[in-house]
């Protein structure tokens, strides 16, 4: 039997759970939430990358759809609520296929009938506009993690691309930890500054994880995880998923990215936009300038090194599809983990190592988080502090 083959019967036992897909934010961009315009029934490949068909091939069996929305956007809230809704008209839609969850019984239950478990996480602290209540809120209408920042800093929390202010996580960031915490919202410190990661490891009393980060050890890029960070995760019991983005794996990519953004800065949009007209900007600059090309083996590098820094049982994937413009050969969109699984096959992961990587971890890391709120919940009130009290 080829790795491939081994992989898809493992697949069927252990599907992926994937930390974090942009699909929600490609409808806004593309079609302003038509999901008619964009039926993910069928194949969508000219313009996504991610539909039913492909997840299904992929070996898909849970997915956080991120609702994330732009910080620069005057108000965020009623964006983020958009996208919260986007996913839920996609449940609705889609029913056979995507089942909502909110517990690690509901991906489980999911698994069992056969679809695929769907979760939301929130990308990015302005989504609560440093509000403790908008927190609560949120996770009452289904987000189960938050990313305490996304490229830019907010009030209370240093991003990784971004001047630090805060040096980590301020009082009342330490007050929004231990919120979810209370709530049994996962902490996801993918793009947070490592000084942030570390201040949240050492205020959580929850496992976190990072929902797309890569290791920085393999690849210097300031949204990549430092050594000294994934050595802690046993401890915290948390995960890191993998993510697949070339500017976050390939060292020779960070440099070609730097120029790409700028290309595309210059030409007036900004450097994240995937719409048709900015990509045709990127496409004219890639065909001046060749882009390096990432593949599976090299996500496959980070995770070698990831498991020896961490273990393997703090290791989960999150390919950022549909929030990036470029993906590596043989990962070119969610139809693609079997090949990373089939490479670490031939690497000499076990069955085991891989039913970890691609279930068991996530799905035990969400339920722990929910232990813990559970616990905490019997002693601790919700929290109404405002940034004003305690951050002066």
């Amino acid at each position: 039997m080829s790795s491939l083959e081994r992989t898809r019967a493992l697949l069927r036992e252990f599907p992926v759970v994937d930390g974090h897909n942009d699909l929600p934010w490609a409808l806004r961009e593309q079609v302003r939430y038509d999901l008619a315009a964009r039926d993910i029934a069928g194949p969508q490949d000219a313009h996504l990358h991610t539909d039913i068909p492909r997840l299904r091939e992929g070996g898909v069996g849970a997915q956080f759809w991120s609702v994330y929305v732009r910080a620069d956007l005057p108000d965020p809230v009623p964006a983020t609520l958009e996208q919260i809704d986007c996913v839920r008209q996609l449940l609705d839609r889609y029913p056979a296929d995507l089942a909502p969850a909110l517990t690690a019984a509901d991906m489980e239950a999911a698994r069992a009938e056969g679809r695929i478990a769907s979760l939301m996480g929130a990308e990015g602290g302005h989504s609560i506009a440093d509000s403790l209540g908008t927190l609560r809120g949120l996770y009452a209408l289904g987000v189960r993690y938050l990313t305490l920042t996304h490229n830019d800093n907010v009030a209370w929390a240093d991003s990784a691309t971004d001047e630090p202010r805060v040096g980590g996580l301020s009082a009342f960031g330490r007050e929004v930890v231990a919120e979810m915490n209370r709530l049994g919202m996962l902490v996801d410190l993918s793009h947070v500054a490592a000084t942030t990661m570390r201040d949240a490891l050492d205020a959580s009393a929850a496992p976190v994880i990072f929902s797309h980060s890569s290791a920085r050890a393999v690849c210097d890029h300031p949204r990549n995880i430092p050594d000294d960070v994934l050595e802690r995760l046993p401890a915290n019991g948390g995960v890191a998923m993998v993510t697949f983005v070339p500017k976050f794996v390939l060292q020779a990519a960070v440099d070609w990215t730097a120029a790409a953004d700028e290309n595309m800065r210059a030409h007036g949009f900004h450097h994240l936009d995937t719409t048709a007209e900015a990509m045709k900007v990127h496409r004219a600059f890639e065909e001046r300038n060749p882009r390096p090309v990432a593949t599976a083996a090299t996500v496959a590098d980070h995770l070698d090194h990831m498991r020896e820094a961490a273990g393997i049982d703090h290791l989960g994937i999150g390919g950022d599809y549909d929030g990036t413009a470029f993906t590596p050969d043989g990962l070119n969109d969610v139809s693609g983990y079997p090949n990373l699984i089939a490479e670490l096959l031939d690497r000499g992961w076990s069955r085991a190592d891989l039913a970890k990587l691609t279930w068991q971890n996530a799905v035990r890391v969400l339920g722990a988080a929910e232990d813990v709120a559970r616990d905490l919940r019997a002693t601790r009130a919700p929290s109404n502090a405002t940034i004003e009290q305690l951050d002066g």
